[in-house]
């Protein structure tokens, strides 16, 4: 190759190696081997090269090419045909003996006088060539080509080797579950033929608590009435505490399960070593137990007794090699005379309960009227609630998704408020889980989506918004209908819209939740999955139903700076949902510190109070006209 051959070019209109490789420092440069006789040319392109973020290796002939591709990866081989060693089409057809087309591209450099070598050299493997003099830019862009070519392949070679594992996996959990099947059917023969020996242990476990021994709610229920029966023959008064335990999921969470049931026996035996043999305890599920009360001393028995248990409660447990210190909360409903209502009693004892936590636990309260009006404010509440659509009281704010490889807002996620004209702004935690106990989230739900793409479609072609679907609005089947209704009132490309779900979702009634997911994938709208990691995060999920993001929740981004155990599981979940193609976006972002870390794990989006808290739809068109995307 002549020094004549990389004169000067003006390459203004050079292809930028897409994206270039020096504006992606996670990325691994590409490695160039330039092959020359001549010094001059290969500093030129050496040179060049280098400035468009390419590795770049010189070789002055053919034997020290190969010799060094024998001790080295490249990229790609720039093979001047004329060398005075060895030409160009020896090196190549010896080159191809050991390395094909994908795993080494070769560009081969000749003369546009040497048409013939054109053809001799694509009939022996090269993948392209370029013509003296060289023109910067075509070789430039050849060379990403070839270069993005074997890239693409090496991901799709990776992704198949993913499938074949995944494969793997699947063929040894069908046979572990056949395995498991054929157990569960070898056991099931051996319960019918022991039928009639478990009757007694069946009428047990329908009456009593199985890990404390103690009586249960149905048992309960069952010495009330009897209880109730005496009281209208004979007189008297009957007396019902409601205890919870104050603290007891924190051993849960920190100490295991184990230990906690270890816990609720100790509670158990404790509680009844401090009643009479007359009064009948119970568990009524959780940490929560019961005692009931027959005699003529109330309400002063139920009085002394829950003062008693209190006290002793407080005391501390040694379970398992730990000392564990807890108290009690107590609440005593007392009923005089024959116009009992068992229900009645139970409820006002479960109010009273209520009332002693919120006094600050550690106490106990009797039953008053006023308790019973609490709960009439929230049946007030219910009211309200199911008028406020068509009050309008409801809004939609928008909070912004931020690109973490541009710094761009690509969407918002928008966020159910409720404004009312006597309580003031509603907080989602109290209204939602009302609203989708009472059947109310689907009209809600179906609002929402409604006004997100209305709201939406007034936005750049490039700004998504996201709206989360509860799990309950997945057993209407007005669901599907509505968001296409929305999208084509509004004219929002499906596209555009994502919506987010829970793991519960995937778990209430999964294949029918799965055929709708699938009816509105084929809509063209997206399916993000939200608050992963804090549920059972099965990653059969991901398997059943390709995402096409992932939600990482706040909890692990709050101390992922802070927290390696947060930072591994954030990494663990960026690695994996980049090798199934999904997107992460990172909830929670409140630091410039918790930014760092999870844009360095890999994650492709971020929320939070960091860029932005959830804004009024008027608001948004200045928030993209700040950001330059108005």
């Amino acid at each position: 190759m002549s020094a004549a051959a990389l004169a000067p070019h003006t390459d203004t209109s050079v292809l930028a190696p897409g994206p270039d490789p020096a504006d992606a420092p996670m990325a691994a440069r590409p490695r160039l081997l330039i092959v020359d006789d001549i010094a001059d040319n290969r500093a030129v392109l050496a040179r060049r090269f280098e400035r468009r973020g390419f590795e770049i290796t010189e070789a002055d002939g053919g034997h020290r090419a190969i010799e060094l591709i024998a001790q080295q990866a490249f990229d790609l081989v720039l093979l001047d045909v004329m060398m005075p060693d060895i030409d160009g089409m020896d090196v190549l057809r010896r080159l191809r003996e050991h390395h094909s087309a994908v795993s080494l591209p070769i560009i081969m450099v000749t003369a546009k006088s040497q048409s013939e070598d054109v053809v001799k050299a694509l009939e022996l493997g090269a993948n392209d060539y370029v013509t003296k003099p060289v023109d910067f830019a075509v070789a430039l862009a050849r060379v990403n080509t070839q270069i993005g070519r074997k890239r693409a392949e090496e991901e799709v070679r990776l992704a198949n080797e993913a499938l074949r594992k995944m494969n793997e996996e699947l063929e040894e959990r069908v046979a572990e579950r056949t395995a498991s099947l054929a157990s569960a059917n070898d056991r099931l023969r051996l319960e019918i033929e022991h039928r009639r020996q478990s009757e007694e242990k069946v009428h047990y476990l329908a009456h009593f608590d199985a890990l404390t021994g103690l009586g249960n709610r149905v048992l309960l229920r069952q010495q009330l009435e009897e209880a109730l029966v005496r009281v209208r023959r004979n007189g008297g008064a009957i007396g019902v505490i409601f205890l919870d335990l104050d603290g007891f999921k924190i051993v849960n969470d920190t100490l295991g399960h184990s230990v906690g049931d270890a816990l609720l026996k100790a509670v158990a035996a404790r509680l009844q070593e401090n009643v009479r043999d007359t009064d009948k305890t119970a568990r009524l599920g959780g940490d929560e137990f019961a005692v009931l009360q027959s005699g003529d001393s109330q309400p002063r028995s139920a009085d002394a007794l829950a003062s008693r248990l209190v006290a002793v409660m407080s005391e501390p447990f040694f379970v398992d090699g730990h000392q564990l210190n807890l108290s009690v909360s107590a609440g005593i409903a007392v009923m005089l005379g024959n116009d009992a209502d068992p229900e009645q009693l139970l409820k006002n004892a479960d109010l009273a309960l209520y009332r002693a936590k919120a006094d600050g636990r550690g106490t106990f309260r009797f039953f008053e009227p006023e308790m019973d009006a609490l709960a009439q404010a929230r049946r007030s509440m219910e009211v309200e609630l199911r008028g406020a659509l068509t009050r309008r009281e409801f809004e939609l704010h928008y909070q912004p998704l931020i690109n973490l490889h541009t710094r761009r807002i690509a969407g918002f996620e928008a966020l159910l408020r409720w404004s009312n004209a006597t309580r003031g702004l509603v907080s989602p935690a109290q209204f939602i889980p009302l609203a989708e106990e009472l059947g109310f989230i689907a009209p809600i739900g179906e609002w929402a989506i409604r006004q997100a793409c209305e709201h939406a479609a007034g936005w750049p072609q490039d700004i998504k918004v996201a709206v989360n679907l509860s799990p309950v609005q997945f057993r209407s089947p007005s669901l599907v209908p509505a968001i296409v209704q929305a999208l084509s009132a509004s004219g929002l490309p499906p596209s555009r819209l994502e919506l987010e779900i829970t793991e519960s979702v995937l778990l209430d009634d999964s294949d029918r939740n799965l055929a709708i997911l699938r009816q509105i994938r084929d809509l063209g709208v997206r399916i993000a999955m939200d608050d992963f990691g804090t549920g059972y995060s099965s990653l059969s999920y991901l398997r059943r139903f390709h995402f096409e993001k992932v939600k990482i929740d706040r909890s692990f981004v709050s101390d992922v700076a802070q927290n390696a155990e947060s930072r591994a599981i954030v990494r663990a979940i960026t690695g994996m949902c980049n090798n199934l193609g999904m997107a992460t976006t990172a909830e929670g972002v409140e630091t410039a510190e918790q930014l760092s870390c999870i844009a360095s794990e890999g994650c492709t989006e971020a929320q939070g109070y960091y860029f932005s808290p959830p804004k009024p739809f008027a608001d948004i068109g200045a928030l993209l006209a700040r950001s330059g995307q108005a």
